[in-house]
């Protein structure tokens, strides 16, 4: 049985406000771009990656904090290889 994950009201509402096919499965394959260290994320995990990228670009950095403590919660090997 998969470890149930507890979010916050602010991680839920980021979740809401993603913008992707929440009935697709297929897994996209993300590459870091300082390491070159790759691995696959599902639709949702694209998602939030894109976001954090995008809030890196733009300055917003509190957004981008926020962000990434949900997506180490998510997807915490991944993390690892992409963001850390």
């Amino acid at each position: 049985m998969a470890k149930q994950i507890k979010l916050n009201k602010t991680e839920q509402a980021l979740i809401l406000q993603l913008d992707f096919d929440r009935s697709s499965v297929t897994k996209e394959k993300i590459t870091n771009p300082y390491s070159g260290d790759s691995c696959e994320l599902e639709p949702k995990g694209v998602a939030l990656y894109d976001y954090i990228r995008g809030c890196e670009a733009m300055g917003l950095y509190s957004k981008m904090q926020v962000a990434l403590t949900l997506f180490r919660k998510l997807y915490p090997d991944e993390y690892y290889i992409l963001l850390d």
